[in-house]
C-alpha cells in the first residue's frame, strides 16, 4: 500500500505567509484605490458649489438696476452691497427689487447660518445675503442699512420686512479682494480714480457710477479637493451701448 504525502509544517507556514502578504497588498491596492476616488469626488463636489457661487455672483452682477436712491453697487473695503432686479423666485413675475450684499464672515458671525458642505478648509466663508421683494423707497432705504450691519457682522435691525431677509455660506475661503475698471485700468474700489461725477440720489449717495468691470479674487482655504487663487472678471453688458 502506498502512503500519501501531505505538507509538512514549515510549507504550510510558507503557504500562509504568502497568503498574508498578497492579502495585505490587495488591501492596501484597494485602499488607496477608495481614498483617489474619495478625494476626485471631494474635487467634482468643491468644483460644482464654487461654480454655483460664481453663477450667482454673475446673475447678481448682471441684474444691477440703478434705484436712483442709494449706489448700484457699493463697496466699503468688507461688504459689497448692489440694488438688482427681482428673479420672481416664486414662479411669479415681480416688478421689485433687491438688496444683495457679499461679504466673507468668520467666527460668531456665521452660528446658525445655512453652510454648503465642502471639503475646503478656510479660515472664513465667502456668504451672500438677500432681502425679500421691495417695491417702496422707504423699504429700500431699511434694507439698505440692514446689508450694512450685516456685513458688519452685526445682527440686522428688525424694521421692515426684515424677516425675508436671506443669507447662505457659499465658499470656504481665507480672504477676497476686488478691484474696478475704470477708465483704461484696474483699481480699488474705493478709489476715485477713472469716475465722473455722477447724480446724487435722496440719501446722499452716488448712483449710476458703474464700473466698466468688476474683477473678483477669491483666496480659497486648503484642503484634498480645490485651494489656490481664483480670479474672476466681470464685464458691463451695457458697456458697448453706453459708450
Amino acid at each position: 500500500m502506498q502512503r500519501t504525502r501531505g505538507f509538512t509544517l514549515v510549507e504550510l507556514l510558507v503557504a500562509i505567509v504568502v497568503m498574508s502578504m498578497l492579502a495585505l497588498l490587495s488591501w492596501r491596492s484597494l485602499d488607496g484605490m477608495t481614498r483617489t476616488q474619495n478625494i476626485t469626488q471631494q474635487r467634482a463636489d468643491d468644483l460644482l458649489r464654487m461654480q454655483a457661487a460664481m453663477g450667482q455672483w454673475a446673475a447678481d452682477l448682471d441684474a444691477l438696476i440703478d434705484t436712483g436712491e442709494v449706489n448700484t453697487l457699493d463697496f466699503n473695503g468688507q461688504v459689497l452691497r448692489m440694488t438688482r432686479r427681482d428673479s420672481g423666485e416664486s414662479g411669479l413675475d415681480s416688478r421689485g427689487i433687491r438688496v444683495v450684499a457679499w461679504t466673507r464672515l468668520t467666527g460668531v458671525a456665521l452660528a446658525g447660518l445655512p453652510q454648503i458642505s465642502s471639503s475646503i478648509q478656510a479660515s472664513g466663508q465667502w456668504v451672500r445675503w438677500q432681502s425679500g421683494p421691495l417695491l417702496r423707497r422707504d423699504e429700500l432705504a431699511r434694507a439698505w442699512q440692514r446689508a450694512a450691519e450685516w456685513g458688519r457682522g452685526t445682527l440686522p435691525s428688525q424694521t421692515g420686512n426684515a424677516g425675508t431677509d436671506s443669507a447662505i455660506a457659499l465658499l470656504g475661503i481665507d480672504d477676497w479682494r476686488l478691484y474696478y475698471h475704470r477708465g483704461e485700468a484696474w483699481a480699488n474700489p474705493q478709489s476715485s480714480v477713472g469716475s465722473d461725477e455722477q447724480s446724487v440720489g435722496t440719501t446722499g449717495t452716488r448712483t449710476g457710477d458703474l464700473p466698466n468691470g468688476v474683477r473678483l479674487e477669491l483666496v480659497l482655504g486648503t484642503g484634498e479637493g480645490l485651494s489656490g487663487s481664483l480670479v474672476r472678471d466681470w464685464v458691463r453688458p451695457t458697456l458697448e451701448a453706453g459708450r
